[in-house]
């Protein structure tokens, strides 16, 4: 054996060596892989009942929200009957008790004011008399 064959048998070995060596993590790389595609198919089979319920889950909010929809409907037109009865209760009652109010006020000062001035001359009326009677 000449030396030019001793060193493509020694080349031979090492591109062995270096195939066994990488057949390894390839080995583990495609066991990982066939993991991986049963677990991704039974969470596909497992997700079909999750979306069958999502689904239900989600056509009974729908149902929910509709009739949300209806009573916020009635809600808005209560309100605005709300409103309207306040506008009509202000414009027949509100002018009129306004002026009842302003009437019935100017008619108490009025009176306090007569009272005052009443009893401001019976007091100086009362105090001659007093002083008179006193001195006699």
């Amino acid at each position: 054996m000449s030396a030019g064959q001793i060193a493509a048998l020694i080349a031979a070995g090492a591109f062995v060596l270096l195939v066994l060596l990488l057949a390894i993590p390839l080995l583990k790389l495609g066991r990982t892989l066939d993991e991986a595609t049963i677990a991704i198919r039974k969470a596909h089979e497992n997700s079909d009942p999750i979306l069958v319920g999502a689904n239900e889950t989600i056509t009974h909010v729908n149902t929910q929200l509709e009739r949300v929809d209806g009573i916020t409907a009635n809600a808005q037109a209560v309100s605005g009957n709300v409103s309207a009865l306040s506008s009509v209760f202000t414009a027949t009652l509100g002018g009129p008790l306004v002026k009842t109010a302003a009437l019935s006020y100017g008619v108490s000062k009025a009176i306090r004011a007569r009272r005052k001035a009443k009893g401001e001359v019976d007091g100086k009326h009362s105090r001659r008399r007093n002083r008179g009677s006193g001195r006699s």
